[in-house]
C-alpha cells in the first residue's frame, strides 16, 4: 500500500472543499506549492499570530490506496 494525501481547505471556520493539491490549487487560482504551504506547521503559526480569521488554511488528510 502506498500513502496518497488530500487536503481540506478552510478559510477561517468555514471549510471550503476537500480534494488533491492540483484540484485545490486550481479551484482558488493558485499553485501547489502554496497549499503544501497552507498545510504546513509554518502557516498555521502566523494564523495564530495575526489578527485575520478568514485566512486560509488547509488540514493534510493520509489516505491509504491498494496497488
Amino acid at each position: 500500500m502506498s500513502k496518497k494525501y488530500e487536503y481540506a481547505l478552510y478559510k477561517g471556520d468555514n471549510f471550503i472543499d476537500l480534494g488533491t493539491k492540483e484540484y485545490l490549487a486550481k479551484l482558488i487560482g493558485v499553485t501547489k506549492k502554496t497549499i503544501g504551504w497552507l498545510a504546513s506547521p509554518s502557516a498555521r503559526k502566523r494564523r495564530r499570530k495575526g489578527e485575520d480569521s478568514n485566512a486560509l488554511i488547509c488540514v493534510r488528510i493520509e489516505i491509504e490506496k491498494d496497488e
